[in-house]
């Protein structure tokens, strides 16, 4: 019951700052579809079942250098008549024009084994932050140990960088994930940048109309 109210509670502060909250995504299946409608609509493209599946073939790796430099960089993909494909995952120059989205109790199930994830925080429908609840009986450290060890190959669409951070054990326990910027209500940086960069008369004595 503990984890669930801190589960919520750390929900409704991701939604005060503009995350999206999802609760139709608890499986594989709706995390890869909610992937396909982002990934198509940055890219401005639409994909074949058979190239979304060779796309996912290509940046699922739990590989933690290739996934941090897949997730940062443009990539280049080969369609099926040939022709290429430049694509990003996320939008690194107006990053407020990224879908910030947040899932809780996700299920992942393998051949082998059967996970479910307490919160994960989605830009572009690509998994960055997987965060883990527990009581005072747990130790982060080894529930994150075990965690690093035992996540199915299918959830790493996020790049992980390394950290040795232990959270308050009152507090959401996060797995290492790529760092980026948190989605507030303030102006993309780019338009920022334009507003203070408006020529201004020297003598004047009234601020600039808004544009």
């Amino acid at each position: 019951m503990i984890e669930q109210k801190i589960e919520q509670s750390f929900i409704n502060r991701l939604t005060g700052l503009k995350y999206e909250y999802r609760s139709d995504i608890t499986d594989r299946a709706a995390l890869e579809k909610n992937f396909r409608d982002k990934f198509e609509a940055l890219n401005r493209v639409r994909l074949t079942d058979a190239e979304f599946a060779r796309l996912l073939d290509e940046i699922v790796t739990p590989d933690v250098f290739t996934a941090a430099k897949t997730l940062r960089s443009t990539n280049a993909f080969t369609r099926d008549d040939g022709t290429p494909l430049n694509y990003t995952l996320v939008n690194l120059k107006d990053w407020c024009k990224n879908h910030f989205e947040v899932i809780n109790q996700l299920r992942i199930n393998t051949d082998n084994s059967h996970h479910r994830y307490d919160v994960i925080l989605l830009i572009n429908g690509v998994p960055v932050v997987q965060i883990e609840l527990k009581t005072l009986g747990v130790n982060p450290r080894r529930h994150l140990l075990l965690r690093r060890t035992t996540t199915p190959a299918s959830l790493h669409l996020h790049a992980d960088i390394a950290s040795n951070a232990t959270a308050p054990t009152t507090l959401p326990t996060t797995t290492p994930a790529t760092s980026l910027s948190m989605p507030t209500s303030a102006s993309c940086p780019s338009m920022s940048s334009r507003t203070r960069t408006t020529p201004r008369s020297p003598t004047s004595t009234t601020s600039p109309s808004a544009s």
